[in-house]
């Protein structure tokens, strides 16, 4: 096997051989190309402690607790509906049938816990169900305001699987499942929480029986059943902890037999005596073997054993003190889920099935949620939203920016409307109306040699990829950054001078590029950045960075509609393209190329994919986009604050100022939306305040890197001023200007929007 192919299944999960996972993706390696890959599995502990009958006898008959009788103490923990893993109301229909049908046990009483039920409704027909009926119940409430302050559990994904990684891409839907559930998990556990619930009843119960069972909400004991377990418990009394094998049921009404006994087959319950020392982990949550890994800890055998540990999973645990004190007793049964074709016993991916069924369960609860607790995301991405702001006008800009607005505003009248119409060449396509430009940095190659047609030169650009020189109007780039720059300077200046004449233009601007059938760009950048004779002539994944700045015309277009200029069937025909557009960066091949980016590619594909999400109010897109940025600064940022990627090109100084900007955007998306990207800190360090500062502190000196072009240093200025308003000012010893004194518009290549003074 060579040594890439290694490389790149030593970061497959150990589930399966490298044969397994290759073939199940279509690639036939053959019987010599492959070899067992080295796997995590909770067996590879070795053996348990075996259970010492001699020594556990003696120490309980020395205990007090020998001469107490027999009593029990069993809880329900009655939780969450979670749909499509449960029928909607099954909690409460399976609580009536226990409440209705459950035989008294002997020797034991029955108590529930109510836990964080988030439907107030549904929580009130069980807390009413139980007191109808007389039962007790410990109450733990669902807490809004703490959830709101519950963040995603970004470093339990190791980056090279975060969900717009390449890795990922290769895993099976019921892997990638698990690794977003795994970004859930503090959320999960704020919600869920059964680890926490089965401790609250454990301690609860302890003060009122010797033996306390802190069982699922769907248990349900007949009477043969707890006979079974009642008579093993009095067997083995010094045994503190009791394993009980659990059935599953599809039919609720076969319980009612009294001669019912199902096998017992599927994952068990623990009974524990009181005194028994080890709890619940609730770190754990609920959906990854929650249950599993306390049975690990005890030793107790089961499929389990061979379950893999996943990357993204928490280690499996070392034996714990107690480890082989259990005896297998007794059973119980698991009432209907509501969903048939998940307790299917005789189907060979049932198990599987329901992983994926609890997975999306879990991510659309708390979805929900998010949506419900969190702040509802504004509009405006750059600009203030003046109409809740109270700046009004020209007033709210400074004297000496309010000139060049009006100087630049009034350039801009005199270009345009674009079109992609109006290149001069014909995209590979032969389709007038497809965005077209070639890759800016691949040459034809000198010595036409076969399979070399083209010579990469990083940082060298291809004539007629420069922004703005006479060549560039074969294509369509200069045009569409006139589009983005043009269209906001005048949409700002209409905003700060009233004048009509700016809006209409950049009306006309959109209309001319988005809306109208005869000028308007295909929603796609099949072309960008071709390479003629290579991969069909199409583009390639890294073109869709020429639409970045696509963010700051986004805030332009809902100016334009305030003012008026752009009217709700203008908006309907641009939102139509968004979201076609969207759908193409999130399916197409240099899509999801593109969002697997390491560098600064990355950066802004997030950037365009959250601010067409803003636009469209698709705020469950902002979130998941902003969650999965989190985990590129893992990836991209070191914990000093360099940014590796940037470094390895021939223009660092270039690619550090240009992604880290890039960065300050997603920062006011995340701002947008509620969220505070700046505070989010990898646990080396990593944070976007952590790259400012390694990058401000050359202000004033010579870059000691390598950067083979003129660098604009005053590209620094705008991330200073961007770090100093959200921490105090950093040490730097060279003077700053302050920023009405620093030049208003930059090179488009640098993504510093134009007049990015100006909110």
């Amino acid at each position: 096997m060579n040594g890439k192919l290694k490389k790149a299944i030593a970061l497959i999960p150990g589930a399966r051989t490298t044969k397994q996972f290759l073939e199940s993706r279509g690639l036939n390696l053959g019987s010599s190309a492959v070899s067992e890959l080295p796997i995590k599995r909770p067996s590879e502990r070795g053996v348990p402690p075996a259970l010492d009958e001699d020594a556990l006898r003696a120490a309980y008959a020395a205990s007090p607790l020998s001469s107490e009788p027999d009593t029990f103490v069993l809880y329900r923990i009655i939780g969450n509906d979670l749909v499509p893993r449960h029928a909607k109301g099954q909690s409460r229909a399976n609580l009536r049938f226990i409440l209705e049908n459950e035989p008294a046990l002997e020797a034991c009483e029955k108590r529930f816990v109510v836990n964080k039920i988030v439907d107030t409704e549904e929580e009130a027909f069980i807390i009413e169900l139980l007191e109808v009926h007389g039962y007790p119940y410990l109450h733990l409430p669902f807490d809004h305001e703490a959830y709101r302050a519950v963040e995603w559990d970004i470093e339990g994904v190791p980056p090279q699987f975060a969900p717009f990684s390449k890795s990922y891409g290769m895993l099976r839907q019921v892997e990638q499942d698990r690794v977003v559930t795994r970004l859930y998990r503090d959320k999960n556990n704020a919600v869920m929480h059964n680890n926490g619930a089965r401790n609250a009843a454990f301690e609860d119960g302890r003060a009122r029986a010797k033996w306390v069972l802190p069982f699922d909400g769907n248990c349900f004991l007949t009477e043969k059943a707890w006979t079974a377990i009642r008579e093993g418990v009095r067997a083995a009394p010094h045994v503190p902890y009791h394993i009980v094998p659990m059935a599953r049921i599809l039919d609720n009404a076969e319980l009612l037999d009294p001669a019912s006994e199902p096998p017992a087959e599927e994952e068990p319950q623990i009974l524990f005596r009181r005194d028994a020392t080890e709890r619940f982990d609730e770190v754990h949550p609920y959906g990854r073997r929650p249950k599993v890994e306390l049975l690990w800890r005890l030793g107790v055998p089961g499929n389990w054993d061979r379950w893999p540990i996943e990357p993204w999973d928490s280690p499996y645990p070392g034996y714990a003190a107690d480890a082989g004190q259990f005896r297998t007793t007794g059973w119980v049964a698991r009432l209907f889920s509501g969903q048939g074709h998940l307790e299917d016993k005789t189907a060979s991916n049932t198990l599987v099935t329901r992983g994926e069924a609890r997975s999306e369960a879990i991510v659309t609860l708390i979805d929900a949620l998010d949506m419900r607790f969190r702040p509802s995301c504004r509009r405006m991405l750059v600009l203030e939203d003046r109409e809740t702001s109270g700046a009004i006008g020209s007033e709210a800009v400074e004297a000496p920016l309010q000139e060049a607005l009006r100087t630049a505003a009034d350039a801009a009248l005199g270009r345009g409307p674009f079109s992609v119409t109006d290149k001069t060449s014909m995209p590979p396509s032969g389709i007038l109306h497809d965005y077209w430009h070639p890759a800016p940095y691949y040459w034809p190659h000198p010595l036409k040699l076969p399979g070399l047609a083209y010579v990469r030169k990083d940082g060298v650009r291809v004539p007629g990829t420069r922004l703005y020189e006479p060549l560039s109007d074969k294509f369509d780039r200069t045009r569409l950054q006139r589009l983005f720059d043009d269209t906001f300077v005048l949409a700002l200046a209409h905003r700060e001078f009233q004048d009509t004449r700016y809006a209409e233009h950049a009306a006309r601007h959109v209309r001319t590029w988005f809306v109208d059938e005869t000028t308007r760009m295909n929603p796609s950048l099949n072309y960008a950045q071709v390479r003629r004779g290579h991969d069909g002539n199409r583009g390639s994944s890294s073109g869709i960075i020429e639409m970045k700045d696509l963010y700051f015309f986004l805030d332009a277009v809902k100016l334009l509609r305030h003012a008026g200029a752009f009217d709700e069937k203008d908006n309907e025909a641009f939102e139509t393209w968004l979201g076609t557009y969207l759908a193409w960066l999130q399916t197409s091949r240099q899509g999801v190329g593109e969002r697997a980016s390491r560098n600064n590619h990355g950066t802004y594909f997030d950037l365009q994919v959250g601010a067409i999400a803003l636009y469209l109010r698709n705020d469950r897109l902002v979130r998941h986009t902003l969650r999965d940025s989190r985990s590129r600064i893992l990836a991209q940022f070191a914990g000093d604050g360099r940014q590796p990627e940037e470094m390895t090109r021939t223009t660092t100084a270039h690619y550090c100022a240009f992604n880290l900007q890039g960065w300050l955007n997603l920062a006011s998306l995340a701002d947008a939306a509620g969220e505070d990207l700046w505070a989010f800190e990898g646990s080396e360090g990593q944070s976007i305040g952590r790259a400012c500062e390694w990058l401000l502190a050359h202000i004033g000196k010579e870059w000691p890197y390598q950067q083979i072009d003129a660098f604009d240093t005053d590209r620094l200025y705008p991330i200073y001023h961007a770090y100093a308003e959200r921490f105090s000012a950093a040490d730097i010893e060279a003077p700053l200007p302050d920023a009405t004194a620093i030049k208003p518009i930059f090179d488009p290549h640098d993504g510093i929007r134009p007049f990015w003074q100006i909110r």
